[in-house]
């Protein structure tokens, strides 16, 4: 009969996941992953796995957030253009808060680890294009209702603003300056026509 874990997975998991957000992946050992969950390394491997594998498990962790709070604002009541302004407003606010500048960790791990692993690439490329979904349906709900102006196809607007999101978490690792991201957000508005 198994025994019980002694931790809680999520504490831990949020433990690894602060760890690997601030160090990359290549920097952080699984002695690292040990002494900030508290656990030894024979039951973070026993638990968890190796290093990938928790790596892996973060990030799923990380996207299951990330995707509540796209879903609570694409799928609330918000009119379409109230929430793609929410949408960029939300990401500004959340790198001009985060004051390690640790970015955003699918964007980190799309530089740092999907180059040289298919799943982790297959991952990364998932979650942007669940962003660029959720953008282009917003988008054509608004040229339908007649908030937004642009001719443009939404698919295309989406590429776009998945572009400027990946740029403003770049950018802020190393310039987290409200001027300049709230001024790479203001021309997709002036595009849409609503500016």
């Amino acid at each position: 009969m198994a025994r019980p874990r002694e931790f809680d997975e999520d504490v831990v998991l949020e433990a690894a996941m602060q760890r690997f957000w601030n160090n990359g992946y290549e920097a952080t050992s699984m002695r690292d992953l040990a002494e900030v969950t508290g656990l030894t390394t024979p039951s973070l491997y026993n638990a968890f796995g190796d290093k990938r594998a928790i790596y892996r498990l973060v990030l799923d962790r990380y996207l299951r957030l990330t995707q509540e709070t796209g879903s609570a604002i694409f799928g609330g009541d918000d009119p379409p253009l109230r929430a793609l302004e929410r949408f960029f407003d939300a990401n500004v606010e959340e790198v001009l808060a985060d004051r390690l500048h640790k970015g955003c960790l699918v964007v980190n791990t799309a530089l740092e680890v999907a180059p040289h692993d298919q799943d982790f690439r297959d991952v990364v490329t998932g979650a942007f294009a669940g962003i660029e979904t959720s953008v282009r349906d917003c988008v054509a709900a608004g040229q339908r209702d007649g908030s937004i102006l642009t001719a443009q196809p939404a698919a295309d607007i989406a590429r776009l603003a998945l572009g400027i999101i990946v740029g403003l978490r770049v950018l802020a690792r190393t310039n987290p300056d409200r001027n300049l991201l709230t001024g790479v957000v203001r021309p997709f508005f002036v595009l849409l026509g609503t500016r």
